[in-house]
């Protein structure tokens, strides 16, 4: 397998070139500087990360402007540049929806292109990143430490000596081996001009997502070592608590820069294989549960589906309800649920998992919020999930665990997310956020239901 390299043109002229290598669903990796797309496919330290995710994705690399193959004569290294450069790879591949993985600072290019195009970013991985630079500069000590840091970049980055780069080595990978920093080292030696490197280090000063973090629709994974040497470990939490429903995964050890050897490396590939949802194929609902097993049962329901056929006809209707099943399947397909059955106006699906479940639900309203903004006629949609031990019988589900999720997705309103009370418990500690609306009479149930809205979004 080998990766092929192309080039594509940014708005302002500059030539971009990317990298493509495996087959499967699209994930896109952002590095910020320090790239070369031929450096890290022959290097074992960038290498063994490329083949474990394209052995599984089409993954997509580029190399930053002013860096590696892509044009060095620059002159605007701005933030709003550097999404303007991936907006170019994404249009010259034709994707139409993937997965974003930004790297430190090119966690805020992937954040910025998530709001701008939530239709496309099924999945967000943000990793050692930070929503605002003003973690580094927001004391006099760090702006010097930060100043002592643009001049050894201006003074000695491509020189002979490695001391001058050994400043940077040693904060990206404190517990790196004698190899891996003279790798590093090389990396960022060849990767640029001491004149490109200051100057994107300079215009990193002006990164500040901050206010876009509530925006932001896609799911999304947040991995940060607990004693990063670089980006403080706080700018990771604080990228957590800022983006709705979004998991955080900390990870022990001091590298910025993970080496492959490190037990956080096979955590951190662990996590990624997980969350995309392509860990195993998602199994036939009679395999799935044939015997008997704890699965999670979600339904939808667009609100007010007759209304709508009586007010625009059936034509018309039957369009926003193809929008409903793209989305749907969509998220099914990106969380690792199976469909059970379509109803025309819902959906019925199972997950294995409480948490994939649970994250579907929340994508799926993201997108239908997100699809309302630009639509003349909103999709309003009820998800109701239960979980239990359901009878699988001819790639079907029945049973009182089915009938009781059928049952809460009636009681919810367009726009919610409501689940039982076992729902929450088998996700309690994964950062969900659920709102209690007390004991519920369900028709057909003789007790009461303890039911929960699960909050996503800006009100969560």
């Amino acid at each position: 397998m080998e990766q092929q390299i192309r080039f594509c043109t940014s708005s302002d002229g500059t030539r971009i070139a990317y990298a493509t290598v495996g087959q499967g669903s699209p994930v896109i990796r952002i590095r910020p500087w320090f790239t070369h797309l031929e450096f890290e496919w022959e290097n074992p330290m960038w290498r063994s990360s490329i083949e474990r995710l394209s052995a599984r994705h089409l993954l997509i690399r580029h190399d930053g402007r002013g860096m590696g193959l892509s044009d060095h004569r620059v002159s605007d290294y701005s933030p709003e540049a550097q999404v303007r450069d991936l907006e170019a790879v994404v249009d010259a591949l034709g994707l139409e929806r993937f997965a974003l993985w930004g790297y430190s600072q090119g966690g805020a290019t992937s954040i910025t292109y998530a709001v701008r195009h939530p239709e496309r970013v099924s999945h967000l991985i943000l990793q050692g990143s930070f929503a605002r630079m003003g973690w580094f500069i927001d004391t006099e000590e760090r702006q010097q430490r930060f100043q002592t840091a643009l001049s050894l970049i201006r003074q000695g980055w491509g020189t002979d000596l490695p001391a001058y780069r050994q400043f940077f080595t040693s904060l990206f990978m404190p517990d790196g081996d004698p190899e891996a920093i003279r790798q590093f080292n090389e990396m960022q030696r060849i990767s640029a001009s001491p004149e490109n490197a200051a100057a994107l280090f300079s215009a990193m000063r002006d990164t500040d997502v901050s206010e876009l973090l509530s925006h932001v629709r896609a799911p999304t994974l947040v991995v940060h070592c607990r004693g990063d040497a670089i980006v403080p470990f706080e700018a990771g939490r604080e990228l957590a608590a800022g983006i709705p429903g979004a998991r955080f995964l900390p990870l022990d050890g001091r590298n910025h820069a993970i080496l492959p050897h490190e037990p956080a490396a096979e955590a951190l590939g662990k996590a990624v294989e997980e969350f995309l949802g392509e860990s195993q194929p998602v199994p036939a609902i009679a395999e799935q549960h044939a015997a008997g097993g704890l699965c999670t049962v979600l339904f939808t329901d667009v609100e007010g589906s007759t209304a709508l056929t009586q007010r625009l006809g059936d034509a018309k209707a039957r369009e926003i309800l193809r929008a409903h099943e793209r989305i749907v399947r969509e998220a099914l397909r990106a969380h690792g649920g199976a469909e059970v059955k379509a109803m025309g106006d819902g959906f019925m699906a199972s997950f294995s998992s409480a948490t994939r479940a649970l994250e579907c639900a929340i994508a799926m309203q993201s997108a239908f919020a997100a699809r309302n903004e630009a639509a003349e006629e909103p999709i309003r949609v009820r998800i109701g999930l239960n979980a239990g031990e359901p009878i699988a019988e001819a790639e079907d589900l029945f049973g009182t665990a089915v009938n009781l999720a059928a049952r809460i997705a009636a009681r919810a309103q367009g726009g919610e997310i409501l689940a039982s009370d076992v729902v929450r418990q088998l996700v309690a500690g994964k950062g969900f956020l659920f709102s209690d609306r007390g004991d519920t009479v369900l028709r057909g149930f003789e007790d009461p239901v303890r039911l929960y809205e699960v909050r996503w979004g800006e009100e969560g």
